[in-house]
Parts: C-alpha cells; structure tokens; sequence
C-alpha cells in the first residue's frame, strides 16, 4: 500500500500516516525539502540525514534546461546525482513556464499574468495551446506538454511525480480561469496516460483559483480519476492563510481520504498548521532553505535575522532546547553572525565555517523537528492543544 492512514485527530481533518516509496517511507504530515537542482543548497550530501529529511522535491523544469535531450538520456537519475538515498518527488515543470509570462505590478507589487490576450503572451515569450506550451527563455525556443513533461520526469527517476497543469495567476478571471482549468483537466488525464517508471506514483493536481464552483469541480475530476495522489496548486500568497484555508475547506469533501494530500509551495509556521488541520500530508516550501542562506533563522519563538547588531559578540546558542548539529556543537550567535558578516560570495564551495550550511542545518531541522512533534500530537490526541500553544509563541 502506497498511503497509509495511522490515526486521525478526533477534532480536525488532521491525520498521520506513511508514504511507502521505492527509496523509503515518509511519516506524514511531513515538510518536504526543496532541491531544485537536485542538491539542496549549502548543504553536503551527508548533511542531509543530520537534517531529519525524509523527503526532497527537485525541479523539473530546471534540470531538463541544465541536462538537455542528450544529457537526459545519460542522466544517473537524481537518487545518484543528490547522493542521497532516501524519497524524492519533481515537480512537472508547469509552474516556472508559466511564470515566465508572469510579471510583477510596479503598482501593487502583486505577481500575475501580464495580460490574458494572446498576442502579450507571446510578446512575453509563452504561447498556451490546448496541446502544451511553447516557450522562449535565452532566444532558445522550447516545448512543453503533458507527455514531455511525464517522460522527462522518468528518466530523471523521482519515486513521486506530477501531472503537467497550468498555474494560473490571482490576477486571471473567472473565465480565463474555467478555459485553463479545462486546459488543465485535459492534460491530467494524458499524464496519466503517459508512460513513466514502474516505481514511480503520480499526483493530480487541483486548480481553479480562487473561485469555490472551479476548486470544487477540479476536486471532484481529480479525485475520481486513478491517481496515487493529490496535489493542490495555486497562489495563495497574495491575501494571506485566508485564502488558502477557504480553498481547503471548499475541496475537502470531493478528495478520496486515502490517498495522500500534497500542498504546492507552502512552509510557513502558521500555514503549516492550517493545512495539517484541514488534512494535508505533505507540502513544499524554500523558506527553510533560501531564508538560512541570507542569514534567517528559526526557532519556537518566531523568525530573526542573525546579521543584526545586537547579536555581534552574543553567546547564546540559537536555541537551548535544539538538538541540531549546529546547536548541539555549541556555534554560539555571535560566531554565526561574524561569519554571515564576513560572508563574501554564497556560490564558495560548502565548508565547515560556510554561515549559510550552519543556518541550513538549522532551519532545515527545526522544520523537520516540528513536523515531527505535529505527527506526535495527533497520535496523541492533542493536535489542537500544539497548535495553540505553539503558535503562541511565535513573534
């Protein structure tokens, strides 16, 4: 059995359970780590277990341009590339072709689609048919579709993949959002029909933005259709964990309880706790990762940037109760804000006095940590007791 229900929390949606993969199984709910290129950055191969990882999401989209048609045909798979053995999902790539016809608004800094008539988006360099996408990045042209994207995600050999779906922006309408969810719909079921690896299991993706009709018929042709999981897209960043919640609640009812639920591109604390409690499995993020490299660091009292002043010369450790490497070796603040201070060129190779590997570690872990109590707690019986008392807090 793929997903496995181990008990279920008496007041909410939430649950814990196990995914069972080729590479090895995830306790759920669960963070899972981003490695876009199949490396998560700053950190050495034998880090990774330090971290408590127990499952890694790489890019697809990134990969295929770095490897090429050639390099993909002699690629070892990413188990080999990351040095690491344990599961790995890729994501289909529909999400960063996509945003290459995305622009930010100068006036409200939101993200979306410049314009949703054709002829912008192909001044934009992404022109969307019923088939697939083709694009230009770098004068190179390319293509993509349902098909393309599944055959590339076998040969990259990820023990959980995705369906290729099209990632509409908050600033799309509800009618170009229908036509893109029907778009959307046509090519799950040929991703499904596409050939992949013989281990490999295949997520649906739920879309229709921010209208509660699209999310609910989006939950109802995935659910139905013979997919190993769930997965929920969309931009949720825009009006906050509001937006995000409602969309869960409205979908809940329509997804089948025994597969696994995975939510694209969501980490925050707050999220976090949100999601679980409306049963999501599993879900993706960078903050953990991108946020340690420019000197961001987590703990059970909130989010601080150790570059400031007021660490200089302070020799605390980022967290009594931590039982990370980082904390366990005793690297005091001080000492990590020296080195993020002296910090010159984050592309250097990784080593042992490399600031943005020890806040990696760190974050890394303490995500890891608080998945794992969150599991805890809904085998226990107090999911909403953590819930409340951790997120009471966090600054």
């Amino acid at each position: 059995m793929f997903f496995k229900i181990l008990a279920k929390d008496k007041n909410t949606r939430a649950r814990a359970g196990l995914i069972e993969t080729e590479h090895g199984v995830v306790e759920t709910p669960s963070y899972v780590i981003v490695g876009t290129h199949a490396k998560v950055r700053c950190l050495l191969p034998s880090d990774i277990d330090k971290t408590k990882t127990q499952i890694i999401i790489a890019n697809t989209y990134h990969l295929w341009k770095k490897l090429g048609d050639e390099g993909l045909n002699s690629f070892r798979g990413v188990h080999v590339e990351m040095g690491w053995s344990g599961p790995i999902m890729t994501d289909s790539g529909g999400f960063q072709v996509f945003s290459l016809g995305f622009a930010r608004e100068h006036n409200t800094g939101k993200v979306g689609i410049v314009s949703q008539n054709p002829r912008s988006r192909r001044e934009n360099n992404v022109r969307i048919t019923d088939d697939g996408v083709h694009f230009t990045e770098n004068g190179t042209e390319y293509y993509l579709d349902a098909e393309r994207s599944i055959e590339i995600q076998r040969k990259l050999g990820a023990d959980i993949i995705f369906v290729f779906d099209e990632c509409t922006s908050p600033l799309h309408d509800k009618k170009y959002t229908k036509k893109s969810l029907e778009r959307t719909h046509r090519w799950a079921e040929r991703s499904l029909n596409a050939k992949r690896g013989e281990y490999q299991k295949l997520y649906g993706i739920v879309q229709g933005g921010a209208f509660r009709d699209l999310r609910e018929e989006s939950a109802r042709f995935i659910g139905k259709l013979e997919f190993d999981g769930i997965g929920i897209g969309g931009s949720f960043g825009e009006h906050g964990n509001g937006e995000m919640t409602d969309v869960l609640d409205w979908i809940h009812p329509f997804l089948p309880d025994g597969k696994p639920r995975h939510l694209l591109g969501i980490g925050k604390i707050q999220d976090i706790f949100e999601a679980v409690e409306r049963g999501i499995d599993t879900f993706d993020c960078v903050i953990p990762t991108r946020e340690a490299r420019h000197g961001a660091l987590w703990t059970s009292n909130g989010r601080f940037d150790i570059r400031r002043r007021v660490f200089n010369n302070d020799n605390r450790k980022i967290q009594d109760d931590c039982e990370c490497p980082v904390c366990t070796a005793g690297i005091s603040l001080g000492r990590l804000n020296e080195l993020f201070r002296n910090y010159k060129n984050n592309s250097s190779p990784v080593s042992n006095e490399d600031p943005g590997r020890l806040a990696t570690i760190h974050n890394v872990f303490f995500f890891n940590e608080l998945m794992r109590k969150i599991r805890e707690s809904i085998k226990g019986g107090s999911f909403l007791e953590f819930k409340k008392e951790f997120c009471s807090k966090i600054q």
